[in-house]
């Protein structure tokens, strides 16, 4: 094949930041054909579906792809509940129209978990690359742990702003949050977190059976 197209189902806008992981993550996996990696945004349909079946529907209509991340942070549920989830999601899609091979991405607890690992990346998303406030990032083995990784990772990017209080009031951190996976140049830290091996070995499973593999 020319090329690998993707596209990622995700729970809010903010989760486009597993772009930049999932990009890197079939990188170290094989594949070396160009990769076109598009965010469904459905917030802009007269009627954006709202259960997790529809989602998927309108997905794989209006963003065509080799395969299909769904997305569902674990928050207060088990990984294992979220995946039957998404699957038994898939089952009811898979009803209605063919679907694309599908990967289930299932950060515990949010998505945020995984964008604490590298202080520079957070120095350069705050735009403050340069920097000298120390920035105490949780400890890797600590992250599927953490009840509110979104707030630990906004007070982060607040930080290393460097802005004053009165600055810090219009500061868009959140829009900021999902700049820092691009920073990121090795994300191997990751492999010490169960649901991230998780998602990489289903991953490689998938790209077994395809043909994007040099």
């Amino acid at each position: 094949m020319n090329e690998l197209s993707y596209t990622l189902l995700s729970d809010g806008s903010s989760d486009r930041a597993l772009q930049p992981i999932i990009d890197w993550v079939l990188r170290q996996n094989g594949v070396r054909v160009p990769i076109q990696g598009e965010w469904a945004d459905l917030r802009r349909l007269p009627r954006p579906p709202s259960d997790l079946s529809s989602r998927i529907v309108s997905a794989v209509e209006l963003y065509p792809c080799d395969i299909l991340f769904v997305h569902r942070d674990a928050e207060n549920q088990s990984r294992v509940s979220r995946l039957d989830e998404i699957r038994d999601a898939i089952a009811r899609a898979a009803c209605e129209m063919d679907l694309p091979i599908y990967v289930c991405v299932v950060p515990v607890r949010m998505q945020e978990a995984w964008l604490l690992i590298d202080e520079a990346a957070i120095r350069h998303a705050a735009g403050n690359p340069s920097g000298s406030m120390p920035l105490r990032l949780p400890s890797v083995s600590s992250l599927e742990n953490l009840p509110d990784p979104k707030s630990i990772l906004h007070d982060l990017l607040r930080e290393a702003s460097g802005l004053s209080k009165r600055r810090l009031r219009n500061f868009p951190y959140r829009n900021y949050a999902h700049d820092i996976g691009r920073s990121v140049k090795d994300m191997s830290i990751l492999r010490n977190l169960p649901a991230f091996r998780s998602f990489e070995d289903d991953l490689r499973r998938v790209l077994r059976d395809g043909s994007w593999l040099s």
